[in-house]
């Protein structure tokens, strides 16, 4: 299958990688001209849950036009709109999309550029990815990779491509119900990162400490309570034990809203914890946790661009 990803950062680069390593052909799209650089000349490396390897891969610092029969989003939320636009070259009458972001809203903004009826819509669950340096990602854990059809995609093409992913190493399985999984995710992201980012712990270090724990609790039991007010389907009753278990399978993990900030680029909390507040919001709720969470990590956002 000739797949395009575009967004090869932390995350992106280990679909990439780890696609390629499986004999899927590969086009690797990085904004990063010292990561593509360092992919073209030397390959990726990938350390870290999936072992210790290096992988040839063609990269480039923008879609080329070629056919792709998948094009994966990877970038973050605020740059799907123009990756989309720029994955058009690549379009042909049978390609399909899986867009992956964290948050909720991305799907739709795919769909305005690319058309509803070839997307699929992703999560990556507990992998707690970054970039150690140019052509090098390392990942604490690889928990599992979930899509589904947005639109009028048949089901076996979800099935099909989930299939694919899971010959490459990964835990991925086709689901009927994308918002439920949408949710389930955001719901864990809620608990860690925020907290993270505006402490600089890792997720294990905001677990355990006896303060911080407790607004990473609650941000994610207010989270469970608005999906649950908006008829949400979710598989499990106990939103702190659900956010406990993902935190405990990678307690080194930094997430991507602390590397942002700590890398004085703009981070995605307006679509996780913010997100929060607007679906609340729309339920007739409120969500002061996450509203003062988002509140806090834009104020840091500021301050880093007054530096």
């Amino acid at each position: 299958m000739k797949i395009a990803v575009i967004g090869c950062g932390a995350m992106g680069s280990i679909y990439a990688g780890l696609l390629a390593a499986a004999g899927q052909d590969v086009v690797a799209v990085s904004r990063n001209r010292a990561h593509v650089a360092a992919m073209a000349s030397e390959g990726l490396r990938i350390t870290g849950a999936s072992g210790d390897r290096r992988v040839r891969i063609r990269a480039f610092t923008k879609p080329p036009a070629e056919t792709a029969d998948l094009i994966v989003i990877a970038v973050k939320a605020g740059q799907v709109t123009e990756a989309a636009r720029d994955a058009r070259p690549m379009l042909g009458p049978h390609t399909r999309i899986l867009t992956l972001q964290n948050g909720l809203g991305s799907a739709e903004r795919v769909a305005e550029q690319l058309g509803g009826e070839r997307l699929m819509v992703g999560v990556a669950q507990g992998f707690g990815a970054a970039v150690e340096g140019p052509g090098h990602v390392h990942h604490n854990d690889m928990k599992a990779i979930r899509m589904g059809a947005w639109g009028g995609l048949d089901a076996a093409a979800v099935a099909e491509t989930a299939a694919v992913w899971r010959a490459a190493g990964f835990d991925a399985e086709a689901v009927p119900d994308i918002v439920a999984m949408q949710w389930d995710k955001l719901i864990c992201n809620v608990a860690y990162s925020a907290p993270c980012a505006l402490t600089g712990l890792t997720v294990g270090g905001v677990m355990e400490d006896e303060h911080l724990s407790g607004i990473s609790r609650a941000a994610a039991t207010e989270a469970f309570q608005v999906a649950r007010a908006l008829g949400i389907a979710l598989e499990f009753d106990d939103p702190v034990a659900h956010v406990r278990a993902f935190g405990a399978r990678m307690p080194l993990a930094r997430p991507s809203v602390l590397q942002d900030l700590e890398a004085g680029r703009p981070t995605e909390v307006d679509v996780i914890n913010g997100s929060v507040v607007r679906e609340a919001a729309n339920a007739g709720l409120e969500a002061p946790v996450n509203r003062t969470l988002t509140a806090l990590v834009r104020w840091q956002e500021r301050q880093n661009q007054e530096q």
